[in-house]
């Protein structure tokens, strides 16, 4: 018999009083049927013989008697539902450690599918059919199947824990609210289930906001490391190729200088080797010359030594001397070397010319909108409205000594502070004999003198008397520069801990301030120094970046 019929079946057998199966079936008058017992107490509990589906009535008790058909039906449907029950049981397995068996089973214990409050007890498929057929039964509340069923029972009372001591943030049962919980707030467990349960649904948001936000900065951390990744790879691609090139001109330089001495070398032998020839054939005619003399001084006939002798001397006369006063000079090597380096140092130059170039429109690319802080600008500085422009005026203004103003340098600092990433601005210092820019720490002392290293919270390079630069490091360090900057720009990487001052027409680099540990926030540093009768009259001015390529001012903000 289907699945589906079986239901039918159990449908058609159900007593419409007890809603259980029909025990004892019996048929009244009007054909519906009703357990005898069932029926009876009806009648006898309301004194009517009124039939309890259609309120058909009789107006004497009616005889009744068992309904053998459906008797026989009923039967049969507690036996196939008994088989069924066994086939299901014997198709169930034994409960695995993690999983909770049943309490009833005896002997192989099965994997309980549901757990009873009420019973305190663990059911099988099998052991839980009275529970889904009883009446009785079914107004228990079951559960997913648990274990430790006894602690959802008071241990001091022996009564379900069905109220919760919001005082006491506990479970306890009927008799601890009235005893021992009586003047604490105590509510039915759903009511403070639901409050928990939203609290949870609350928490799991917040669990879940945290792992998006988590998870963003997984993706915000890959990103970065393949922006860094493709930046690594453009640097060994840029260093390879410059590299490269200084590689090919060193060995290109090297095979000209080899060549260019060796072709002296070639032309002095040529040289040598023309000279010894034609003296080794002055020797050879010098040679039969004696070879004559000496046989004509042996001769004893007088005629023939005199005829002999006229005829020597009428001999084509021989070069004397004149080969010999040839002077042959080794070829001067002298500065081939030296310039050969210089063409290389000319090279190398515009390479790093082009690396410096590449290097500046990278670090523009960190550009920040500075303007100066008033507050803390010398009272001996103007600066003008927009915060671009601070020179010194010689004269001390009146302005309040607040903590965040130099009282004695005659400097200021930006309004904007960094504590993280990179920035790079560009200062105008054209027309001025001394000067200081630079970056400092928000605690650098404002009221005393300042002594310009990174000990004491400065990062900073200077002019002096027009023409001395120097990068105040620790020791300070002079800067020999090939000519004098008009405009500086000053470039910061926190985190790598760098501080890179550029000249931005030449594009060259000036200095670098390297493994420099920040803590706190930095502020841009600016000091025109004093005008010295006018003589450094000029001011220091914030200028925007300017993109050659793209021809166009920016900042970029973060």
């Amino acid at each position: 018999m289907s699945a589906a019929s079986n239901l039918r079946s159990e449908d058609q057998f159900l007593c419409s009083i007890c809603l259980d199966v029909f025990t004892d079936p019996v048929t009244t008058s009007c054909g519906h049927n009703f357990c005898k017992k069932c029926i009876t107490q009806h009648w006898d509990v309301n004194h009517k013989y009124k039939c309890p589906l259609c309120n058909d009535i009789c107006l004497s008790r009616p005889q009744l008697k068992i309904n053998t058909f459906i008797s026989e039906m009923v039967a049969q449907f507690r036996r196939e539902a008994q088989q069924k029950a066994s086939s299901s049981s014997s198709e169930q397995q034994a409960a695995k450690p993690a999983e909770v068996p049943c309490d009833v089973c005896t002997g192989t214990r099965l994997k309980a599918l549901k757990s009873c409050l009420v019973c305190l007890t663990s059911y099988c498929q099998t052991h839980l059919e009275p529970h889904l057929t009883a009446t009785s039964l079914k107004r228990h509340q079951l559960i997913e199947p648990v274990e430790n069923l006894e602690s959802r029972m008071c241990r001091k009372h022996d009564k379900h824990l069905e109220l919760f001591c919001k005082t006491d943030q506990t479970c306890v049962c009927m008799l601890c609210s009235v005893l021992d919980h009586k003047t604490h707030e105590v509510v039915p467990l759903r009511e403070e289930y639901e409050g928990k349960k939203a609290e949870l649904e609350k928490t799991e948001a917040e669990i879940q906001q945290m792992i998006q936000k988590r998870r963003l900065k997984i993706q915000e951390i890959k990103e970065s490391v393949k922006m860094s990744k493709d930046a690594a790879d453009r640097q060994k691609a840029e260093g390879v190729q410059v590299l490269t090139a200084l590689m090919e001109s060193v060995e290109r330089r090297l095979k000209e200088l080899i060549k260019e001495i060796e072709d002296k070398q070639e032309t002095t032998e040529k040289q040598a080797e023309g000279l010894i020839k034609d003296l080794e054939q002055e020797i050879s005619e010098l040679m039969e010359r004696s070879s004559e003399v000496e046989q004509l001084s042996h001769s004893e006939d007088h005629l023939h030594l005199l005829q002999s002798f006229s005829s020597l001397k009428a001999a084509p006369p021989i070069r004397t001397g004149q080969l010999l006063e040839v002077r042959f000079c080794q070829p001067s090597y002298e500065g081939t070397v030296v310039r050969a380096v210089a063409q290389l140092d000319e090279t190398l130059r515009k390479l790093m010319k082009k690396l410096f170039e590449a290097e500046l429109k990278r670090v523009q690319q960190y550009a920040v909108d500075v303007t100066l802080d008033p507050d803390t600008a010398n009272p001996d500085l103007i600066l003008s409205d927009d915060g671009k422009l601070v020179k010194c005026v010689d004269v001390k203004k009146n302005l309040p000594d607040n903590p965040e103003r130099f009282s004695l340098c005659v400097c200021v600092l930006g309004e904007q502070s960094f504590s993280s990433g990179r920035f790079y601005f560009e200062v105008q210092v054209k027309g001025k004999t001394d000067w200081d820019l630079g970056v400092a720490t928000e605690s650098i002392n404002r009221k005393g003198k300042i002594r310009l290293s990174p000990g004491d919270g400065l990062w900073t390079v200077c002019l002096r008397n027009g023409s001395e630069y120097a990068a105040l490091d620790a020791p300070s360090v002079r800067l020999c520069l090939r000519s004098g900057p008009e405009k500086v720009g000053v470039f910061v990487d926190y985190e790598e801990g760098l501080v890179s001052f550029y000249d931005v027409d030449a594009a060259a680099l000036i200095y670098s301030f390297t493994g420099c540990s920040f803590s706190g926030e930095l502020l841009p540093y600016f000091c025109p120094c004093i005008s010295d009768g006018d003589k450094n009259s000029a001011p220091l001015l914030i200028t925007p970046v300017w993109d050659v390529d793209r021809h166009y001012y920016y900042y970029y903000y973060y």
